[in-house]
């Protein structure tokens, strides 16, 4: 009887946890106004303008691009037309939602663009702290209150984070901007003042990803805006609109189960 009573708490605890975590699907799709209960799905523009800050802030990223069908004769012929991504360093100079690269020529990636390959760039939020409250990762867990074990190797829920995918073009910066490039690039990246224009370790030039679309993830789809940030939105938003709004983890003692985008 005890037993029977026990499972019998245990499925009603099981349904209040599912229905705490899990509104209707369709709720994703609708966007409710922020004054409704429960979650709250940003719109396109809040996520871009949380995406400039996290471009702002972010001085590494993954570019990737397509191997040309004749690859060189130093290259295997079976990589032909496969993708290939690298990580690499990314400023935000220009302030107008374009990622600024040091291109060196003998990167494989650079190679690659000129080759006639487009490009993507992908980058994530990684927050500086550590959230105070985390994710519970199990129905016992909410029912009993066992807290997380504090020995993660990564100590946050990372796809609970927003990312996002750049996708454009590369096009050179006019070499009358070196300079001030240089002073921007290096106050992200001091070693890089090795492969500056000019150097003679490599040859290299300043570039611009030229983004043309942005698919952006927030987060959980319960609360988070996932999808394509029109192109106008992503550019049309100011510094002083990035520089106000806070990602998940600037802060200390962040709950992670409550991240408000």
């Amino acid at each position: 009887m005890r037993f029977s009573a026990s499972l019998h708490f245990i499925s009603l605890a099981a349904s209040s946890f599912a229905a705490e975590l899990a509104p209707d699907p369709r709720y994703i799709f609708e966007n409710p106004p922020v004054s409704a209960a429960g979650y709250h799905i940003p719109t396109s523009y809040k996520s871009a303008v949380l995406g400039r800050r996290i471009l702002a802030l972010t001085p590494l990223g993954t570019p990737a691009t397509v191997f040309p069908d004749s690859p060189g004769s130093r290259q295997p012929a079976s990589i032909a037309g496969m993708p290939h991504g690298l990580l690499e360093y990314v400023a935000d100079c220009e302030d107008e939602g374009n990622p600024t690269f040091l291109a060196i020529n003998v990167e494989s990636t650079f190679r690659n663009v000129q080759a006639g390959s487009n490009i993507s760039l992908a980058q994530r939020w990684t927050p500086p702290y550590p959230p105070a409250k985390r994710i519970r990762s199990t129905f016992f867990d909410w029912v009993f209150g066992r807290a997380e074990a504090p020995d993660h190797d990564v100590p946050y829920s990372a796809v609970n984070l927003p990312r996002y995918s750049l996708l454009g073009y590369i096009e050179k910066i006019d070499s009358a901007s070196t300079e001030a490039l240089s002073s921007c690039f290096l106050s992200k990246h001091p070693d890089a003042k090795f492969w500056l224009p000019g150097s003679q370790v490599h040859e290299s030039h300043f570039v611009r990803l030229v983004v043309t679309q942005i698919y952006w993830i927030g987060g959980f789809g319960d609360r988070a805006f996932i999808g394509w940030i029109p192109i106008d939105e992503w550019k049309n938003v100011t510094r002083k609109e990035w520089e106000a709004v806070r990602l998940p983890g600037e802060e200390k003692d962040w709950d992670e189960g409550t991240i408000d985008l």
